[in-house]
């Protein structure tokens, strides 16, 4: 028995792995070619597919509606849950494609893409494993053979979580006020912590057998702020040399959060070293004389892998509302044609509003899914690649696009989420229909793994100026190319016409950013990070959407309009028509709003906000 609700649609994700993006190219890198060919995506997919459709899905109410509970200094989850979570990781598709090294691993397109289809049957549930991955990652890149050793092999079976433990009561998105303390012992390399954390996802629960903590914290030479921080590696039991579990080692769970959504991924609070014997694996070297510490640098390599988790998480949970309302749009008759007030009641996928409702949330989520898979793409490259150059630009386009994969992605999967429960109408705020779950699981997403506004500075104040510019200036010339090569193409004369204006409008916004910069208005970058990125993500979202849609068409010219393909193609061709003439103009408005400068909101007394 399907899972109530399961509707995902594994036509689009084809075209875009089979079609659209040219998976050959990966499958021929050394990592790949005796493992992998085209002719392997389908089984791959259909597979995670169906495991998603006839186990994941079902456990989707219990998670919401049972949840996490913790009882007697424990985190409970629903029973459901054990089943579903050996599932996982039977399957292949847990924490075991985090493994780099492992001969015939997934290129991370693919995994990704796994990842949004098991994200759309159970938005909570895969922050069992998405955090493990992320956390393996880490340690393969920066720990000693030691910490590989003792901890990588079950992290990779499933059976020890890994976690990330920056945030702290006084410390948020403000990681440098962090205040966790580590104090060097008589044994190399591990030292004693003590403090607490809290907004732990995953951080305890009934899953698995043991939790290794990556804990950001300061030695006693640390110097202030987020340079001064190192990390180090902390079980909640401690592990034997010959990988057996030891004592206890002093990580104490206080509670979990109650949440407006993600019922059943529970959102922890840890103490550490209350009993003074918390014992950690510090990662790397300690801060040097300066008071200079790796650890900020080293969690940045799971950060950014799980941003990249968190805009597949906000894509799957808008691809899944508007999946719903599109299906209820089918059969919910209401009311009459605009142009036939007399006539028969239709429905409602029949009115001009729900339409452009529809549409909105298609296209975007379109887009975002391109957005976010062609950022994978390049990922695989800059890791695989045998070409240096190719290594390097790829790197540099993943670098740019990734900070939108997060806030793009999560920004706007709140509004059209939105949008889908206005089509189900008062039914869409009632948890019959699923929708309003929807909303409420997502809204995190654009909180976590550093709020969206820090992702915007980061593009703005960081990745613009990244190697003197060029790989800025490497992204601008992708779009202009792409905009020369195509702008007369016929049929697509408007949408190109649009596209190069936006362009042209965007090199606006750039140049007024910099004005402001020599006129020493610093406040202004950080006023305007928000918008620019939005601008920065709709100008290249439209540029790969409108790439999609020169594909389609040719695709459709070479099968004919009776093929059973035909609609599906038709169909993104009116993707990146509407998401080009009705989202990307947003463009000309950030242009003329950054342009007027307005300071009000930063010039406003505090006491008169009201």
């Amino acid at each position: 028995m399907a899972g109530k609700n399961f509707l995902y649609d594994m036509r689009e994700l084809k075209f875009v792995l089979k079609e659209w993006l040219d998976m050959d190219k990966i499958f021929s890198l050394p990592d790949y070619q005796d493992y992998y060919s085209r002719e392997e995506i389908d089984p791959i997919i259909d597979t995670t597919y169906k495991i998603c459709r006839d186990e994941i899905s079902l456990i989707n109410e219990d998670s919401d509606k049972i949840g996490v509970h913790f009882k007697d200094g424990k985190v409970v989850t629903p029973d459901s849950f054990k089943k579903a979570y050996k599932t996982i990781n039977d399957a292949g598709l847990g924490a075991s494609n985090a493994d780099r090294e492992a001969e015939g691993h997934l290129p991370y397109t693919l995994v990704q893409a796994n990842y949004e289809i098991l994200s759309h049957a159970g938005l909570a549930f895969t922050g069992f494993w998405g955090l493990n991955s992320g956390a393996i990652s880490l340690i393969q890149q920066h720990g000693s053979e030691l910490i590989k050793q003792k901890f990588l092999p079950k992290m990779c079976e499933g059976k020890w979580a890994g976690t990330m433990n920056l945030t702290e009561p006084g410390a948020g998105t403000d990681v440098g006020a962090n205040v966790t303390k580590a104090f060097a012992t008589d044994e190399p390399g591990i030292y004693k912590i003590k403090g607490n954390k809290l907004f732990i996802t995953a951080g305890d629960h009934d899953l698995c057998e043991n939790f290794i903590h990556l804990v950001l914290a300061r030695t006693e030479r640390a110097r202030p702020g987020t340079a001064g921080l190192s990390l180090f590696v902390v079980p909640k039991y401690w592990v034997n040399d010959d990988g057996s579990l030891g004592e206890f080692n002093d990580v104490i769970t206080t509670g979990i959060e109650e949440k407006m959504g993600q019922h059943g991924s529970p959102t922890c609070s840890l103490s550490y070293g209350e009993n003074d014997n918390c014992r950690g694996y510090i990662i790397g070297e300690p801060p040097d004389e300066s008071g200079k510490g790796q650890g900020i640098a080293q969690m940045f390599v799971m950060m950014n892998e799980e941003r990249l988790n968190t805009g597949i998480q906000g894509l799957a949970a808008a691809s899944q509302a508007f999946n719903l309302a599109r299906e209820y749009a089918k059969i919910r008759v209401q009311g009459t044609k605009f142009t036939d007030p007399k006539g028969p009641k239709v429905r409602i996928v029949e009115h001009e509003d729900v339409r452009r409702m529809l549409m909105l949330q298609k296209s975007c989520i379109e887009a975002i899914r391109a957005l976010i898979l062609k950022s994978c793409y390049y990922l695989d490259l800059s890791h695989d690649s045998e070409d240096p150059e190719e290594r390097e630009f790829a790197d540099g386009m993943f670098q740019i696009s990734n900070p939108m994969c997060k806030a793009y992605a999560t920004d706007m999967a709140w509004p059209l989420i939105a949008e889908a429960i206005q089509v189900h109408g008062g039914y869409g705020y009632v948890s019959e229909y699923q929708v309003e779950q929807a909303a409420r699981d997502v809204k995190i997403c654009s909180i976590w793994e550093g709020t969206n506004f820090i992702q915007s500075l980061d593009l703005v104040g960081r990745k613009f100026s990244m190697n003197k510019g060029k790989v800025f200036r490497n992204w601008l010339d992708d779009i202009a190319t792409f905009i020369e090569i195509n702008e007369t193409k016929k049929g697509f004369e408007v949408e190109f016409k649009i596209l190069k204006d936006a362009f042209q409008e965007y090199e606006g916004i750039i140049g007024q950013l910099q004005n402001y910069r020599q006129e020493g208005k610093a406040q202004m970058m950080p006023l305007f990070s928000t918008r620019i990125l939005h601008a920065s993500s709709m100008l290249y979202c439209s540029r790969l959407i409108m790439d999609q849609a020169l594909l389609a068409n040719k695709k459709l010219n070479e099968i004919g309009e009776n093929h059973p393909d035909a609609k599906f193609y038709k169909g993104k061709i009116a993707s990146a028509r509407f998401y080009t003439k009705n989202v990307l103009p947003e463009i000309f408005v950030i242009r003329k709003v950054l342009e007027i400068g307005d300071t009000s909101a930063i010039d406003i007394d505090e006491e008169s906000l009201g």
